[in-house]
């Protein structure tokens, strides 16, 4: 792959086989965010879990304290008090068929969040070959199925992210921009770290987190040596 003059010359900052603490690692990797824009600063961690079985399956939400620096647009299917409550919650978008319609015939995306009412699911699960694969479809496990949908319009403008394993038995999550500063994102950083240590299953078994790396968007990544208390 052919690289960049700014990645090439911010991976000479990094050792390539050191394991860097938390807060040194941050530094690196924002100092290493050279692009023009607000590069957006990721955390990937690799588990020691197997995605195929079904009891380590590592999956939830976590509000971040500081957000996550983007302005993120809700879409909230529901009908009658719900849909009220959800329009005067600050959802970008409120419907019920007529979204649904939207979606299947328009292909319109408009949106980065879903969020539903149990009695709507029905309707909603009709989507879940076109939502699915986008990481887009309501489910009860992250809130985004509830009839409290003030609070999941919060919860999701507010911050909140939803970690899951990958077929690779990897979490990504963004934690939050390069303008942030160090200390915001640090405090992002082990809101999450603790989220994931909380959420080992009981089936996985030998060592948990097996590699934790920091990277900007444009920026090489930076492990980290994670020592759990």
């Amino acid at each position: 792959m052919k690289r960049g003059k700014n990645y090439i010359d911010s991976k000479k900052l990094i050792e390539s086989n050191k394991l860097y603490d938390s807060a040194e690692a941050m530094a690196l990797a924002i100092e290493t965010a050279k692009s023009k824009f607000d590069e957006t600063i990721e955390l990937h961690v690799k588990l020691g879990v197997d995605p195929r079985h079904a009891d380590q399956q590592v999956r939830g939400v976590v509000v971040l304290p500081h957000g996550t620096g983007r302005t993120v647009r809700v879409l909230v299917i529901a009908k009658g008090a719900k849909a009220d409550e959800a329009a005067a919650a600050g959802a970008d978008y409120v419907g019920a068929e007529d979204m649904i319609q939207k979606i299947t015939s328009e292909n319109w995306f408009e949106f980065d969040a879903v969020v539903t009412t149990p009695d709507m699911m029905g309707l909603v699960g009709r989507l879940g070959k076109i939502l699915g694969p986008k990481g887009l479809m309501p489910n009860p496990k992250s809130g985004t199925v509830t009839m409290d949908v003030t609070r999941a319009i919060h919860d999701i403008k507010a911050g909140k992210v939803e970690y899951r394993v990958d077929k690779t038995a990897i979490v990504h999550v963004p934690i939050g921009k390069k303008s942030f500063g160090q200390e915001k994102l640090m405090d992002n950083f082990n809101t999450v770290m603790e989220a994931l240590v909380k959420a080992k299953p009981a089936a996985a078994k030998g060592q948990y987190l097996k590699s934790v790396y920091i990277a900007s968007t444009m920026g090489p990544s930076v492990k980290i040596l994670y020592k759990t208390v």
